[in-house]
């Protein structure tokens, strides 16, 4: 492929799980990836752009993510951006694991979250946003089953946050349509990776369709929205759950 043809993914929350997996599915379809994470590459990743194509950003500090986004732009060099997903998210938990919820979360705790959950995507689609017009690119922001209901796992702060996020999806899908940029988002339920809490396996005997979701499965959901298939849907959240919401 060209390279001044070539499609070009910004990626954060990189470093693991569904991130890991949005990565290769973009990867082996020809795009260049940059991924963006607290963490440095790791030559774990099994992607071969390596750190060349990496951003080490913190996400909940607002001067960091300025910093980050400049970078972004001088990595794009004057090159259109045809896609943004906002994966990166936190969700703490109490010092026993347990849930925190709107009694027992410090205010330090909720700023820190939302930082990180809504603000980040905001600013970086606010940041970026020449570089997605001039690809006629798209956004898609990585929500939760936790933003419709209570969760018995996710923390009030991170399922507000997520809340909002759909809500910031919608209003984005508004404002930057006239620009020819599409804004959707996804919402995964119980998702095979390391963040899973004990006790998810009751949910899932509960699911329609049975069993636990895989990261792959979020990834090809991602790739669609991305891709020119779905070249006509904007402001949607299209639900990963195997039928949780329902």
């Amino acid at each position: 492929m060209n390279a001044a043809d070539r499609k070009t993914l910004i990626l954060t929350g990189a470093s693991r799980g569904i991130g890991h997996a949005t990565v290769k599915r973009f990867s082996s379809a020809g795009w260049r990836v940059i991924t963006c994470s607290r963490q440095a590459f790791s030559e774990d990743c099994p992607w071969d752009a390596g750190p060349e194509d990496h951003i080490q950003i913190d996400l909940s500090d607002p001067a960091g993510r300025e910093q980050g986004i400049a970078e972004m732009r001088d990595r794009l060099d004057g090159a259109g951006l045809t896609a943004l997903v906002n994966n990166a998210g936190i969700s703490p938990k109490a010092g026993d694991g347990s849930r925190l919820n709107t009694i027992t979360t410090d205010m330090d705790v909720w700023r820190q979250v939302y930082e990180v959950n809504l603000m980040a995507p905001l600013a970086l689609a606010q940041g970026l946003v020449a570089e997605l017009e001039a690809a006629q690119g798209s956004v898609v922001n990585v929500t939760s089953i936790a933003d419709s209901r209570v969760h018995p796992f996710a923390g009030s702060a991170y399922a507000t946050s997520k809340a909002a996020l759909a809500a910031l999806t919608r209003e984005m899908a508004s404002d930057f349509g006239p620009k020819n940029i599409r804004v959707n988002a996804i919402a995964p339920g119980e998702i095979d990776t390391p963040i899973l809490s004990p006790g998810t396996e009751d949910i899932v005997a509960g699911l329609p369709l049975g069993r636990i979701g895989t990261p792959e499965e979020v990834a090809k959901v991602i790739y669609f929205l991305c891709s020119d298939q779905a070249s006509y849907v904007t402001g949607a959240e299209l639900h990963v759950n195997g039928g949780q919401h329902v």
